[in-house]
């Protein structure tokens, strides 16, 4: 019984310190990092996103839930990193948004990671948020990856998170 306990896989998905509102396409949009801390090989990956707000109804708070639509909900192998991305368009329930509206809204980006491990043959699961206060605006993410000499490619996994201004253009 203790050995069943202790052996049941857990998905080690690393999350970027915070989210970041950043120019996409010919808009906006909220994005992160994940990575896959562990070596062996997660399929099937599929990532939801809710955001969580705190609005006054009548005399009372009430917390409200919306779905946050992605751009790519799934991937099919996860070897490295995966950004994802939520569109902020006209259907976006951020559109429009400052960040002081979601201060006002004391918002929460609420996020649920599922994916297949194969070394164990069992779904794991992954769950992170992001409060308003962790989302940084008019940043874009920089390079994890870097070349050797040889021309491999090696993912730095502490600058998954890593942000950067982004580029006027």
């Amino acid at each position: 019984l203790l050995f069943g306990r202790f052996s049941r896989p857990s998905a080690r998905i690393a999350f970027s310190s915070s989210a970041i509102i950043s120019r996409y396409m010919d808009g906006t949009s909220l994005q992160f990092r994940i990575v896959n801390r562990r070596s062996n090989n997660l399929i099937d990956l599929d990532a939801r996103l809710l955001l969580m707000t705190v609005e006054r109804d009548g005399g009372g708070l009430q917390r409200r839930y919306v779905s946050l639509p992605l751009e790519r909900d799934r991937v099919l192998f996860f070897p490295l990193t995966w950004t994802v991305v939520h569109p902020i368009d006209e259907a976006s329930p951020l559109y429009g948004k400052s960040s002081a509206d979601l201060e006002a809204l004391q918002a929460e980006i609420l996020i649920m990671v599922k994916g297949f491990d194969e070394t164990f043959g069992q779904n794991v699961h992954a769950r992170y948020s992001y409060r308003y206060d962790e989302i940084v605006w008019g940043a874009r993410f920089a390079s994890a990856f870097e070349l050797d000499q040889e021309g491999n490619l090696h993912l730095e996994v502490n600058r998954v998170g890593a942000i950067e201004p982004a580029r006027v253009s």
